[in-house]
């Protein structure tokens, strides 16, 4: 009986991976807007305000960042928790396939957290003029929340592995 629970839960990882590969579905549909955003404002480029454009760049950046976000849990979290990855020899392969665990996942979605918190917060204060003070006041303080956390995380993994060393 327990040899028949411990391969029903070790199988239960794969039902991981249809949630990794819904994530893909989600980049497909970032991948789409991140284009419909481009192709809408290359006939608009030289009516816009400098500002205009900057933020419309800024927003770009930020589904980019997502992306980037998105590949790493999706590829990551697949290899970390359901199957290793078989990559043909000679295949391009990521520099970081195969090395990070889950602790440097967090690290990494915490560090992708906040340069998106970073380039919203921007975004807001490129708009400033047209926010109220305590609106701003709210985006700061959810961006320091944001940046102490990822800290607080990053202390804590050194702690860890400073201790099991």
């Amino acid at each position: 009986m327990e040899r028949f629970i411990e391969n029903a839960m070790y199988a239960s990882r794969w039902l991981l991976a249809p949630i990794y590969f819904g994530l893909s579905l989600g980049l497909l549909a970032l991948a789409l807007k991140f284009f419909q955003e481009v192709f809408h404002i290359l006939p608009n480029v030289f009516g816009m305000a400098e500002a205009d454009l900057i933020l419309v760049i800024l927003s770009l950046i930020d589904m980019a960042l997502v992306g980037g976000l998105l590949v790493m849990v999706m590829i990551s979290g697949y290899e970390n928790f359901v199957s290793q990855l078989d990559i043909k020899e000679g295949t391009e392969k990521l520099s970081w396939l195969g090395k990070m665990d889950s602790s440097s996942l967090k690290m990494k979605v915490a560090a992708s957290i906040v340069a998106i918190s970073s380039i919203h917060l921007l975004k807001v204060f490129m708009n400033a003029q047209n926010i109220p003070d305590s609106k701003l006041m709210w985006y700061v303080i959810i961006h320091m929340a944001f940046v102490l956390s990822a800290f607080a995380m990053g202390y804590l993994d050194k702690l860890t592995k400073y201790e099991s060393s």
